[in-house]
């Protein structure tokens, strides 16, 4: 709260805004933790929110009252706003063709055997499971712990990654 406090000018505006962060920091935590379902976001959204507060203190008249209620809740809902929407443009999937997967076994003496044992961990474990087993790509994204858009790629890569050794190998 101090780093609040210090970019305000006057006393009196000092105790408004610590009446209002008492008052209000939970509700307002509430808030964004409601729309943004992570803590850590909602800690900054909130955090965010209490920035502009303390930037617009002279605007807010009696510090707990019906408006500044509605005043903090409206800040808060558009930093988390903001915030998710900046999560969603930006998430992204960062797929790592030397990340070791759960080891998979495959038992089999022949040349298509020995490339697939030739294939990285997690391209392995993907030919494996839905080739060898059956499962559904979404399946498999439930079992590997990644989105389906993730699998779809790993699925695709695994096959070329197969199809370039065994052509190496003479098999295709």
């Amino acid at each position: 709260m101090l780093i609040y406090l210090q970019m305000i000018d006057t006393p009196e505006e000092r105790s408004k805004f610590e009446q209002i962060y008492l008052e209000y920091k939970g509700l307002m935590f509430h808030v964004a933790y409601d729309i943004l379902h992570n803590e850590q976001d909602a800690e900054d959204a909130v955090h965010q929110a209490f920035v502009k507060v303390a930037e617009n203190i002279k605007k807010i008249g009696e510090p707990v009252c019906p408006k500044t209620h509605s005043y903090v809740v409206t800040i808060v809902e558009n930093k988390a706003i903001d915030q998710y929407r900046k999560r969603q443009k930006h998430q992204t999937v960062e797929l790592i063709d030397d990340i070791q997967g759960t080891e998979a076994h495959y038992e089999g003496n022949n040349d298509l055997t020995k490339c697939i044992l030739k294939l990285p961990a997690r391209y392995r474990e993907m030919i494996l499971l839905r080739y060898h087993h059956g499962y559904s790509v979404r399946e498999i994204a439930n079992i590997m712990d990644i989105s389906l858009a993730a699998a779809i790629k790993l699925d695709q890569r695994a096959k070329n990654k197969l199809k370039k050794l065994c052509e190496e190998a003479g098999i295709l």
